[in-house]
C-alpha cells in the first residue's frame, strides 16, 4: 500500500473549490481595482489562483517543474514578475474581499443580538536572515520577551464569535533606523509602492488606526475592538472612540499610565489596592468606573479578574461602553483569542512563513495577502457547511499532501533545502544542478523514487 495516495478526483473538487469562491466574490474585479493587472500576456486572476491553489497541492513551483507535474501556460519569471508588482495595492485587496464576504456571507448567518468585534493583535513574521530582505529589523517579539529578525505581522480581523476573517494587514519593520537590518529602497510617496513602505515603518499604534480606517471605509462594521495590553493606552483608545467604535482591552500594569477616579489621578495597581475585592465564585473581583486620556477624557468601566494561569495574580480590563455588564465585557474579550487560533493556523498549515523566500518587501506583503485568502477560503467553507468540521479539518480535506504527516512532502522539504543550499553555497548552474538531482535520484531504493514520481492512479 503506498503511503501517499494521489486522487485526481481530489485535485477536481479543489478547483472547483476555488473556483467557486473567485467566481462567487468576483476575485478577478476586486484585484483590477487594486491595480492588479497583468503585464505581459497572463491575466493576473490566473497567477493569484495558481498561488491560492498551490499549497493544498503540496508541491513548490520547482518541484511541480521537476517531476513534470507543473501544467500552467505561463514561467516562473511571469509568476515572480507578479508577486513583485509594486502597483498592486494588497491591503486594499484583502479588505474588499473581507467586506464582500462579511456583508453579504457572514452578516445574514448571524443573529442581530450577537456583538461582532474588530481583533487587532501582531505576530512574528520570522525571517533568518535579513541582510538583504527589504526593510528586515530587529523587532521585539512578545511571546519569547526578546528582539528578533523579521517584521511584526499587524493584523486587523473581524469576527462573529463564530468565524474570524482577517481584514487586513501590515508587515512592521522597526521606525528606528538603528534597527533595520537589510537594505531601504526609495519610492515617491504618492505611489502604493511609496505609501506601503512608509506605513511599514510608522509606529504600531498609527498603523493599527491605519488599518481600522482602512476597514471602515470598505464598508465592515462592528461593535467593538479588542486587543491587548500592548496597544492599550489611553491616547490609543480614545482615538478609536472619535471613530465610533467602543474598546475592550487588557490594561497593561504601568505605574506611568493613570486613570481618574474619585478626583485623584492613579495607576491601575493604586485603584486596585484601594478597593475592596469580591469573594467566593465571582466571576470578577473589582469593577469600577474612571475618567480616561489626559484631554477630553472619556468614560471607562475597569473590571478586574484572577488570572487562571496564576491565582494570586490578576488582570485588568477597560470598556468604554459603561451600558455592558461584567460578565459581559469578560465574555466579549474572550473572543479575542480566535485571532490565536488564525495565526497558528497561518503559520502550521498555510505555509506563511516558509514559502516565500523572496527579498522583496512587496513580494511578502502579497505572499501574505494570498495566505489571508486562503484562511478567508477555508473560514468560508467551514460557515457554510452542515456538518461541524474545522478548519484543520476543511485543509486536509482539500490538500493533497500534508506537510505535517506525509512521508513523501517531507522528503520534498528534504530535496527543496538540498537544493536551496547547492544553489546558495556552492553556486552552480540550473544545469548542473538538474544533472545532480538526477544522479542522486538514480542512487536512492525504489520506493524513494516512487515517493518523488507517485503514479497518479485514474478511476
Amino acid at each position: 500500500m503506498s503511503i501517499v495516495s494521489q486522487n485526481n478526483t481530489n485535485e477536481v473538487a479543489l478547483v472547483d473549490c476555488i473556483q467557486r469562491f473567485f467566481s462567487k466574490h468576483q476575485v478577478g474585479k476586486l484585484l483590477k481595482k487594486c491595480n492588479g493587472t497583468k503585464e505581459k500576456g497572463v491575466p493576473a486572476i490566473t497567477l493569484l489562483r495558481y498561488k491560492l491553489g498551490n499549497i493544498f497541492v503540496g508541491k513548490s513551483m520547482y518541484m511541480q517543474k521537476k517531476i513534470g507535474s507543473f501544467k500552467e501556460e505561463f514561467s516562473k519569471n511571469t509568476f515572480y514578475r507578479f508577486l513583485n508588482s509594486t502597483k498592486t495595492n494588497w491591503l486594499r485587496f484583502t479588505t474588499l474581499l473581507a467586506a464582500d464576504i462579511i456583508n453579504n456571507d457572514l452578516k445574514d448567518l448571524t443573529s442581530e443580538d450577537r456583538k461582532d468585534v474588530f481583533i487587532i493583535d501582531d505576530s512574528l513574521f520570522n525571517r533568518s536572515s535579513c541582510k538583504k530582505t527589504e526593510l528586515g529589523s530587529r523587532v521585539f517579539d512578545h511571546v519569547d520577551m526578546t528582539y528578533k529578525k523579521g517584521y511584526r505581522m499587524l493584523t486587523l480581523s473581524w469576527s462573529d464569535g463564530n468565524t474570524l476573517i482577517p481584514v487586513n494587514s501590515c508587515l512592521v519593520a522597526s521606525s528606528k533606523e538603528s534597527n533595520v537590518i537589510g537594505p531601504v529602497k526609495s519610492f515617491d510617496k504618492r505611489t502604493i509602492a511609496g505609501q506601503r513602505r512608509k506605513l511599514a515603518q510608522t509606529k504600531a499604534p498609527e498603523v493599527m488606526l491605519t488599518l481600522i480606517d482602512t476597514a471602515l471605509k470598505a464598508g465592515i462594521s462592528a461593535s467593538y475592538v479588542l486587543f491587548d495590553c500592548w496597544f492599550a493606552n489611553p491616547a490609543q483608545i480614545q482615538a478609536i472612540k472619535e471613530k465610533k467604535l467602543d474598546v475592550i482591552a487588557m490594561i497593561k500594569k504601568s505605574s506611568r499610565i493613570k486613570y481618574e477616579y474619585n478626583g485623584e489621578k492613579l495607576s491601575i495597581k493604586e485603584i486596585y489596592s484601594r478597593n475592596k475585592k469580591r469573594r467566593g465564585r465571582s466571576k470578577y473581583l473589582l469593577s469600577v468606573d474612571v475618567m480616561l486620556g489626559k484631554e477630553n477624557s472619556i468614560p471607562a468601566k475597569i473590571v478586574c479578574v484572577r488570572n487562571k494561569a496564576n491565582r494570586k495574580d490578576w488582570l485588568a480590563f477597560v470598556c468604554t461602553d459603561m451600558s455592558l455588564s461584567e460578565e459581559e465585557i469578560i465574555r466579549i474579550y474572550g473572543k479575542r483569542w480566535q485571532i490565536e487560533v488564525f495565526f497558528k493556523t497561518c503559520k502550521s498549515m498555510l505555509n506563511l512563513i516558509g514559502e516565500c523566500h523572496s527579498l522583496s518587501y512587496d513580494a511578502l506583503t502579497a505572499h501574505t495577502a494570498i495566505v489571508f485568502t486562503r484562511y478567508m477560503l477555508l473560514a468560508l467553507e467551514q460557515r457554510q457547511n452542515s456538518d461541524q468540521r474545522t478548519l484543520g479539518e476543511l485543509f486536509f480535506y482539500l490538500a493533497d499532501e500534508m506537510a505535517d504527516i506525509t512521508f513523501s512532502r517531507s522528503f520534498y522539504i528534504l530535496m527543496e533545502a538540498l537544493v536551496a543550499s547547492l544553489q546558495e553555497i556552492l553556486k552552480l548552474t540550473d544545469d548542473q544542478i538538474s544533472e545532480f538531482v538526477t544522479d542522486f535520484e538514480s542512487r536512492l531504493p525504489e520506493y524513494l523514487q516512487k515517493a518523488l514520481h507517485p503514479t497518479v492512479s485514474v478511476a
